[in-house]
């Protein structure tokens, strides 16, 4: 087991009604906030104006900011740092899903920063400072709400790349499953893909004695699997809902992260489709984690094994360990098909135009992933075998 630091210091307020406190939250941390969100839907369900009564209840004067797309975009956060210099902002609350954090978090490091936010995602430039982030969660997905990352799309060049800082995980997260219950089935399905992604790139590591953390992950994997198809076919159980959003908190709030290295290259690989092809994140993920999985499961096939085993109760072959390890991978497929998630990139209409552009951008700065370190012609491969 490796050396770790853990701190998440993010107050989680889980359950029925919580969003009706936000504004005590938002106002414990100054009296000037940039409210953050997508399109209309927040506007629809009465959640905007619950969270403007509350904020205006505690004195809390609002400067809007709404318009993120999926894949959130640099030109709308750079519209967001210039609102913050402009009206002095203290904090920045997001409310939605895991672009509009995104989104957030990357204003909150531009707002005291002279230069262009992009350069924190281009590697020019180191985090020193960001905004206090308050988030009302509406997507579990991303787990984006207690993490300390943020992904953006560049339109210029369609980059799309992370940046990451325990002073950019938010202060407070509010999380209600009843927010959840107007979500279309593919975007629950989109976000249990996530939220699973998040896991397994954790779980391939190639540290030994991580028993522990080994077990959290397959627990919280089984408890998203057993509740995936609940909250699909019944979008308004509480009961489930309450498990994959919570799920989808620990699956990235770095505690399963504990005492190893996890690989992250999939993410990376993802990043290049929907950087130039927009789809999004989680249906970018079903196709590609399998497609890596292949790639790489000789590499520790044990692992698969053991994978194939305690999660998708595959029984050992001790004859052919092999054929256990392609059968979990097989499963895992499956299952993201049975939730109506692409498993193809012909699926989603991506032929073989862009591999060995998005091949060479996702490498560009080095090779990707830490249980197989992945070079160019590798990511190549894997384009092709997700084709």
């Amino acid at each position: 087991m490796e050396n770790f630091v853990f701190q998440n210091r993010t107050k989680v307020i889980f359950g029925k009604d919580q969003e009706q406190v936000v504004g005590q939250e938002a106002a414990f941390f100054g009296k000037k906030v940039l409210l953050h969100y997508g399109g209309g839907s927040i506007k629809k369900s009465g959640l905007y104006d619950t969270v403007v009564e509350s904020l205006k209840e505690e004195g809390v004067e609002i400067v809007e900011l709404g318009g993120v797309l999926p894949n959130p975009r640099v030109s709308l956060v750079r519209d967001g740092v210039n609102l913050c210099k402009e009206h002095q902002i203290d904090s920045i609350l997001a409310v939605g899903g895991g672009s509009v954090i995104d989104s957030a978090k990357a204003i909150a490091i531009g707002a005291h920063y002279d230069g262009d936010v992009w350069d924190f995602f281009d590697g020019k430039a180191e985090v020193t400072d960001c905004l206090p982030i308050g988030v009302v969660l509406t997507i579990p997905a991303a787990g984006s709400e207690t993490s300390g990352g943020s992904v953006i799309t560049n339109e210029d060049g369609a980059y799309k790349r992370a940046v990451g800082h325990d002073k950019m995980r938010p202060e407070f997260a509010i999380l209600n499953p009843v927010l959840s219950y107007t979500l279309p089935s593919y975007q629950t399905a989109c976000g249990v893909t996530d939220m699973i992604s998040h896991i397994l790139e954790r779980y391939f590591t190639n540290e030994k004695n991580v028993e522990l953390t080994d077990r959290l992950c397959e627990a919280t994997l089984k408890t998203i699997i057993n509740n995936a198809h609940t909250v699909i076919d019944e979008p308004t159980n509480y009961a489930a809902r309450a498990e994959i959003m919570w799920a989808g908190t620990i699956a990235h709030n770095d505690s399963l992260s504990t005492g190893r290295v996890g690989d992250w290259g999939s993410h990376d690989i993802e990043h290049e489709v929907s950087g130039i092809y927009d789809i999004t994140h989680g249906a970018g993920l079903a196709i590609i984690f399998p497609a890596w999985m292949k790639y790489v499961y000789k590499h520790d096939v044990n692992r698969f094994v053991q994978f194939a085993n305690r999660v998708w109760d595959v029984e050992i072959d001790l004859n052919d360990l092999e054929k256990t390890a392609l059968k979990g991978i097989q499963k895992t497929e499956q299952f993201f098909s049975s939730i109506g998630m692409p498993v193809t990139l012909s699926e989603v209409d991506i032929d073989d135009k862009h591999f060995a552009e998005m091949a060479k951008k996702c490498t560009e700065k080095g090779p990707k992933g830490n249980f197989v370190p992945l070079h160019e012609e590798d990511v190549f491969n894997i384009y092709e075998l997700a084709k």
